[in-house]
């Protein structure tokens, strides 16, 4: 199968109207756009290969949504959680110099190869966001660092529109609905409990805690979070 029946060209389809999105944010407040940002061509290239090597079928996935893409990280390469080098075999894109393996990236493909492979995760499972767009706020100091879509009153008013449209969009990729599995098991998994309260997008949504906050603060505890991951990822499977 080819073309915009499969879900790989629902995906793609989405990342295209993103690259037309844009949003107004209060002053100390930016958007990464890896779709229409400065490497856009290149993002285009790497997510239409990856995208058409493990989504060219119809079959339903359930989603996994973080909060919002890393400025060094998705916000560049336009793949969710992807690591570079990863990307990089899988694609035959070169994507040295613009993309960084970073250690959520290293957690989570360490789960994705124990559950079986790439080949069989991505079968069944989506890797995405609740806020699709990279967000960063530039701190007293001047500098630029990661922002969350939850971490400012002000800025979730203004996104809030957009975080609902584009999870219904999200679910359009033909998404197993029945269960939802969220990365970060506080203010992301409280706003999209809360969205999905009146909503009603999933059966129920499972939160996992974020691979960032175990490999930073809970190393000594990888296994035990890894098999957490790895239960509740395989506790849907048929």
């Amino acid at each position: 199968m080819n073309g915009r029946t499969t879900v790989a060209g629902r995906i793609l389809q989405f990342n295209e109207e993103l690259a037309e999105t844009t949003l107004e944010l209060p002053p100390e407040f930016t958007v990464i756009n890896p779709f229409s940002g400065p490497q856009k061509e290149r993002v285009r290239e790497v997510t239409t290969a990856f995208y058409n090597k493990y989504y060219d079928d119809d079959k339903p996935r359930r989603l996994v949504l973080g909060s919002s893409p890393a400025r060094r990280g998705t916000a560049v390469t336009g793949v969710p959680f992807e690591d570079a080098k990863l990307l990089e075999s899988d694609t035959r894109v070169d994507v040295d110099g613009y993309a960084v393996s970073l250690p959520s990236a290293r957690f989570l493909h360490d789960v994705i190869s124990r559950y079986g492979g790439r080949g069989k995760f991505y079968a069944n499972f989506v890797m995405s966001f609740v806020c699709p767009l990279g967000l960063v706020r530039t701190n007293p100091k001047g500098k630029e660092v990661n922002c969350n879509y939850y971490e400012n009153k002000k800025l979730l008013e203004i996104l809030q529109s957009f975080l609902v449209n584009a999870l219904e969009r999200q679910l359009a990729f033909g998404t197993d609905t029945s269960v939802c599995y969220c990365i970060g098991s506080g203010e992301n998994f409280a706003f999209l409990s809360k969205v999905n309260e009146g909503q009603r997008f999933f059966q129920r949504i499972v939160p996992l805690e974020h691979p960032r906050f175990i490999t930073q603060y809970n190393r000594d505890r990888e296994e035990e979070f890894a098999e957490k991951y790895l239960s509740a990822f395989r506790g849907q499977d048929d």
